[in-house]
């Protein structure tokens, strides 16, 4: 059940440096892309109260406003905010200035498998945990595998066992940004999208598949055609 008024901002930047026109190519036989997948997912969402779509690429502006939809609010953002220099930071004191009060679910259209059935459960999920002491969610994939940093492991100890069986390791949390959730409040307060006590909300490793080079939107179509998600 939803406890409070789920605004989505869904922020999406003019061109890409490593897929030109990445958020407007066509793909799964979209005309219009990542861009018109992600917002009828979002718009299908029983969830999502309301969706900001803070862009200053045009032909998404002119898009988005085709779709008439009174759920769907557009900004155009200014160019300081729309390089590729703008930092996340800068992007969380963007959203709270939009929103302004409920919570926040902040996704990104590189996430084409997150569907409405997703989002729905996923706020449903970030409910119950905020009841349970959590204060915020974002998603991720759990990794089982032997993880070293400044050339030590980081998940098992060799001193117990030099290699330990793969389904015994602690899995670790590799935040994915298909969504994160939290109040305003915590915008306000933190300046940041997740608070200090995020619940970490794993996602299958296909749906979470996130479009950000040029074989990651080739795999994502082979996964499309072969029907291993869904839209």
């Amino acid at each position: 059940m939803k406890i409070n008024k789920t605004t989505c901002f869904l922020p999406c930047r003019k061109g890409s440096e490593r897929v030109p026109n990445k958020n407007i190519k066509p793909f799964g036989g979209h005309q219009f892309g990542l861009i018109e997948i992600k917002l009828k997912q979002l718009l299908q969402s029983d969830a999502i109260d309301a969706i900001v779509l803070s862009t200053n690429d045009e032909s998404i502006l002119e898009y988005a406003s085709s779709l008439r939809n009174s759920k769907l609010k557009l900004h155009q953002r200014r160019d300081d905010l729309s390089s590729s220099q703008t930092s996340t930071d800068q992007l969380v004191a963007h959203a709270l200035e939009l929103i302004g009060d409920g919570n926040i679910l902040w996704t990104h259209v590189t996430s084409p498998f997150l569907n409405a059935t997703h989002y729905n459960e996923i706020v449903e999920v970030y409910n119950e945990k905020m009841a349970a002491g959590f204060d915020s969610l974002m998603t991720t994939n759990l990794i089982h595998g032997f993880l070293w940093q400044n050339d030590i492991p980081v998940n098992y100890d060799r001193d117990v066992e030099k290699w330990p069986r793969t389904q015994t390791l602690a899995p670790v949390h590799e935040v994915n940004s298909g969504v994160f959730l939290a109040s305003a409040n915590i915008y306000d307060q933190l300046d940041d999208r997740i608070g200090r006590r995020p619940y970490l909300h794993p996602l299958d490793k296909l749906v979470s598949h996130d479009i950000d080079w040029p074989e990651d939107f080739i795999v994502a179509e082979c996964l499309l055609e072969k029907g291993l998600v869904t839209l």
